[in-house]
């Protein structure tokens, strides 16, 4: 180190914490080591995953209610959890699904709402309903989150899918025996039920119905405690236990004894079968049956070594499956979370290579390492957070990381450069590291703050796209805080302590990197300098020409031009088909189109590559499949749906698609005249909702299903639009029974037909109990010979209080009709859906919903008295959103104002800087059409995130133009050319390093960053126009607002009669020097 670096610390005046810090290296040194070994350490401690893990602001109240009709469900269940949920505190929308067999109700959540408190509310109030149905079960009441599924696995085979299903168990249980796995089940196989089955002439000899033979198995298999008796010798536990787990334990119960003592035992009368409850539900796997193990990730637990543990403890459970039984792995979370972090780390490497050549190209190449050093010191600075603050490292978190990466060393480029400019003035490095540092620490405070203020609006957007993006906010916050204290508190100190280059590579690097510095400074002096002077003559011209762009780029906006997509899809390796047949269809018609899926996927396989490209194939009757997005569940069940899912390799290993796929799957199927809808859908990830969701709402269902077949008309005469799905549908046959007078003669009431005929079809549950892991029911049927058909049911004979028997078609009046195969209801009133999916490319959803509404929405209610309409789904999603980024848009400009009127002293001067806002996006529009995007809600956040990045040039060239007045008192003209030469080259390595940071993904090929990349363009692009707008539209403005000042204080003068000031002196358009 040589005198001028050392010996200087002594000259230096002033004293304060940035001073105290560059003169103590050793403080700034530990301060850094601090913030590096934190960040390492607590890395370890990050979750890790694929997407955030969220609670979506909603609460799940789910009612099974066996055997029931959704009329009944309806009736018995969801109006009295409605009326008890409706109006707690926190509550703000009430939607309830009625099925067969079981209700849903989700509560919405106000924004504001404490989740847990009214979590707990719900919970209370439906504890307090007294009026469920006696067979109805217990509620179960939840917030709605996405579970992190990691792997899934699948047995398979040529065996019983008893047999499958035990291997299964088998798996699991091997699976959660290991410390590094905490949850797993089980998919694709119905529930374990032990069934006994009493024919009608058993039931007549021996006097008994079926809810007494429940009730006998009930007595007779249980465990039940007795106490404990102290004897002299110790204690003494008493039991009775009569519990019986298997076909002969149930066979071998008494149901009849006769005087003499004989009994007549269970299986003398019924047949007691081990088997799976009464479902259309299956699955297969390469064409075999198959049941499918799901192992997911808890807490803290890392994918990575959650599949690697599945995978090793495969291998060895693998050996001893017996002959004919596989298993195979299906979908591996934690694969595709490896490919999107391999996907973003490449990316962050490439845009940190890339800021560091710039800061090499436009720095001394020892002040741009120093300056490239707060990157990992901050982001390991927030990597320490990160716990703390419940965020993981997933897909958007990493994101967040490589939108800041650009933004990062703003702060510190703007210190670095200022005290690498007093430095080759002449000033000793110590001196030129706390004065340059003091000059500009006031703007470089204010402009990240600016830019926090910017990005907190992202943390109060309502609903599923809140939840899920709000870890942007948290990071690039977190981010840029540290920076600050970086630039402001380590920097000085390594730049204040380095020695001038003598000679060998640094003097060489440095001799390169002068030459360049010569290079920039005569483009300033020769290019810029002359322009802006030009530019600020005619002022009025450059920014009416600054205006007239902005205008024309909003009219493109306007015009529908340039397309919106709320949230693009994202591509996954997973393509799926859903089927959906009109209601009550039989299971063997739905798997006939279910084998036409199969069969048509297979021949495009084989076009595609064939076995190299697919990992499995797997098909299901009886649901949809999964739904992502809010709420999560399943799409439908039933014998009436199925899905195919086609699995491939992850897509660096093939070279299709697999959207291009499941476009060419569904033209080969081509139409299916049996099916009501058929969906195929390549997408993965978070999802807000259908592009087109139309709710409508009426009390007469007659007047709801022809307002939904208009608007199903409607759509699908409309061009991109396919998929379309009407809520309204015919139900199952059903059959209505009214007591007659002849019954209530004979002592017969409602109840005594409803029970009995409920435990002839439906069943007699006698009891629950625990098998391992697995809850198995015990009832009492018919066989299933005698249960068949409509003749059975009318010819089902009912027992009398006095033990006679009558026919059910005379004990009750039957009439034949249709039930709702669901029933949907909004705040208490029936809805029905007409939903539809877009082709890309083909239809936007702004363009089709906008169509729709003034064709026909606006209409239907003078059409239909007493309908009303709303847009739901993505729309609702986008409504709420767009609203709250709106109000939230509002208020970081206010912020961003008073951070900025606060150094300034001033009304006019923030407007000023805040000028560039609004060119900003013109230059993230210009991005998105450049390259061929539609904007999306993405881009949305980017924009609004966008008004506190451009604002901090501006800021630090008003900034330094207010400084030119004060010390050197220079003409308006003259400072604010003066100050863009002097902070040219900090206001274009800001915006270069920004741009560069985000270049790598902004040009990322993969389909699977596509929803990311919006943002990325929004920014990058934005501060890249927001610089010119900066340098020249800035000052512009900057010099009509002091006309307008001057024009209006000689306009006061001349009231007063004073004497007008001498005329100015005419602006020169002569060279600026640069060492000002």
């Amino acid at each position: 180190m040589d005198s001028n670096s050392s010996g200087s610390s002594g000259m230096v005046a002033g004293s304060g914490a940035i001073a105290w810090m560059a003169k103590n290296p050793v403080a700034a040194n530990l301060l850094m080591i601090l913030l590096i070994v934190g960040g390492l350490l607590m890395a370890g401690r990050v979750k890790q995953e694929v997407f955030p893990e969220t609670e979506l602001d909603m609460v799940s109240i789910t009612v099974p209610y066996p055997g029931a009709s959704p009329a009944e469900v309806e009736q018995g269940i969801v109006l009295a959890v409605e009326e008890a949920v409706r109006g707690i505190d926190g509550v703000k929308r009430v939607v309830a699904t009625a099925s067969e067999g079981s209700a849903r109700i989700n509560a919405e959540l106000t924004i504001d709402a404490d989740d847990e408190k009214v979590l707990a509310d719900v919970k209370s109030a439906v504890d307090r309903i007294t009026s469920l149905p006696k067979d109805a079960e217990r509620p179960v009441v939840s917030l709605v989150t996405n579970r992190s599924e990691v792997i899934s696995m699948v047995v398979y085979g040529a065996q019983d899918l008893r047999v499958l299903r035990k291997i299964a168990e088998q798996a699991r249980d091997v699976y959660l025996s290991d410390p590094r796995i905490t949850q797993a089940d089980l998919a694709g196989a119905p529930k374990k039920e032990i069934s006994i089955e009493v024919p009608r002439e058993q039931l007549r000899v021996h006097n008994l119905t079926l809810e007494q033979i429940a009730q006998k198995v009930s007595q007779t298999s249980l465990q039940l405690p007795g106490g404990g008796v102290k004897t002299a010798t110790g204690e003494v536990l008493v039991r009775t236990d009569e519990r019986r787990e298997d076909e002969r334990g149930f066979s071998e119960i008494p149901v009849v004894t006769g005087p003499a003592g004989t009994e007549v035992r269970l299986g003398d009368i019924a047949r007691v079968r081990e088997t799976f409850a009464e479902t259309d539900e299956s699955a297969s796997f390469g064409g075999m049956s198959a049941v499918m193990i799901r192992v997911y990730r808890i807490g803290s637990q890392k994918p990575l070594a959650v599949a690697e543990a599945v995978r090793e403890l495969t291998a060895k459970f693998e050996a001893q499956l017996p002959e004919g039984v596989k298993i195979a792995q299906w979908q591996d979370m934690s694969e595709i979370y490896a490919q999107r972090m391999d996907l973003l780390m490449r990316n962050a490497q490439t845009g940190l290579i890339l800021v560091v050549l710039c800061l090499s190209l436009f720095l001394e190449i020892r002040v741009a390492l120093w300056v490239a050093w707060g990157i990992p010191t901050s982001f390991l600075g927030a990597l320490f957070l990160m716990p703390m603050l419940g965020v993981s490292v997933n897909m958007i978190s990493l994101f967040a990381f490589i939108v800041v990466l650009g933004m990062v060393v703003d702060d510190a480029i703007v210190v670095g450069e200022n005290i690498f400019e007093r430095a080759q003035r002449g000033e000793s490095y110590i001196d030129a590291a706390i004065a340059g540092s003091r000059e500009v620490g006031i703007p470089v405070v204010f402009s990240v703050l600016t830019t926090v203020a910017a990005f907190t609006p992202l943390f109060f957007l309502p609903g599923f796209m809140g939840k899920f993006m709000s870890v942007i906010p948290v990071i690039v916050i977190s981010v840029l805080l540290f920076s600050l204290v970086e630039s402001l508190f380590i920097l000085p100190a390594h730049l204040g302590h380095l020695s001038r280059p003598q000679g060998g590579i640094y003097g060489a690097i440095f001799r390169f990197q002068q030459r360049f510095v010569v290079g920039l400074d005569r483009f300033i002096e020769k290019v810029y300098a002359p322009i802006a002077r030009a530019a600020l003559r005619f002022r009025y011209f450059t920014l009416t020409l600054g205006f007239a762009t902005l205008v024309l780029t909003l009219t493109y906006v306007a015009s529908g031009l340039i397309g919106f997509r709320f949230l693009p899809g994202i591509e996954g390796d997973v393509v799926t088909a859903a089927v959906e047949l009109p209601y009550g269809s039989s299971v063997e018609q739905t798997r006939r189109v279910q084998e036409r899926l199969v069969r048509t996927a297979q021949e495009v396989v084989k076009e595609y590559g064939g076995d190299p490209v697919l990992r499995g194939l797997f098909a299901q009757v009886g649901s949809r499949g999964p739904v992502m997005g809010p709420g999560g569940g399943s799409g439908g069940s039933g014998g009436h749906v199925a899905n195919v899912r086609v699995f491939f390799v992850p897509s660096d290993l093939r070279d299709f698609k697999t959207g291009d796929f499941a476009a060419e799957w569904r033209k080969r199927v081509g139409p299916v005249p049996e099916a009501k809808t058929i969906n195929f859908s390549a997408n993965m990830g978070p999802s807000a909702g259908k592009p087109v969701d139309v709710e409508l709402s009426h009390a007469d269902e007659d007047v709801l299903e022809r307002a939904a077949d208009e608007v199903t008309a409607v759509l699908r005469g409309y061009a991109g639009v396919h998929d379309v799905e009407n809520g309204v549908a015919l139900g199952k046959p059903q059959l209505d029974l009214t007591l007659t007078p002849e019954a209530r003669t004979l002592g017969l009431t409602s109840t005594d037909i409803a029970r009995q005929v409920r435990g002839a079809f439906y069943g007699a549950e006698a009891l629950r109990q625990q098998d391992g892991r697995d809850e198995v029911r015990v009832i009492a049927r018919l066989p299933l010979e005698e249960r068949r058909s409509e003749h059975d049911i009318e010819e089902l004979l009912i027992r009398t209080p006095q033990g006679g028997e009558v026919p059910l078609h005379e004990a009750a009046v039957i009439e034949r009709g249709r039930s709702w195969p669901s029933i949907e209801r909004a705040d208490g009133k029936r809805i029905v859906h007409v939903t539809a999916e877009l082709r890309e490319g083909e239809a936007t959803p702004g363009m089709v919903n906008g169509k729709l509404k003034a064709e026909l929405l606006d209409g239907l209610p003078d059409k239909y008295p007493g309908l009303s309409w709303q847009m739901g789904g993505e729309n609702r999603e986008q409504a709420e959103s767009f609203g709250s980024l709106k109000t939230g848009a509002l208020m970081a400009l206010l912020a961003i104002y008073a951070l900025l009127a606060i150094p300034f002293r001033s009304y006019v001067q923030p407007l000023i800087v805040m000028a560039a806002i609004p060119f900003g996006l013109v230059g993230a529009i210009g991005g998105h059409i450049l390259l061929g995007y539609e904007l999306s809600m993405m881009s949305m956040m980017g924009m609004v995130a966008l008004s506190g990045v451009v604002v901090n040039d501006s800021l630090v060239l008003i900034d330094a133009t207010n400084e030119f007045r004060r010390t050197r008192a220079l003409s308006h003209f003259d400072a604010v050319v003066a100050a863009g030469v002097r902070r040219f080259r900090p206001i274009l390595l800001t915006s270069v390093t920004t741009f560069f940071g985000l270049m790598p993904m902004i040009l990322e090929p993969s389909v699977q960053a596509r929803f990311l990349i919006p943002m990325a363009i929004s920014l990058g692009f934005g501060v890249m126009f927001a610089t010119a707008i900066t340098l020249i539209l800035v000052p512009a403005l900057y010099l009509a607002v002091e006309d307008l000042r001057r024009g209006l204080r000689a306009w006061w003068d001349l009231v007063k009669g004073k004497k007008p000031p001498p005329p100015r002196a005419p602006e020169s358009l002569e060279n600026y020097p640069l060492d000002v």
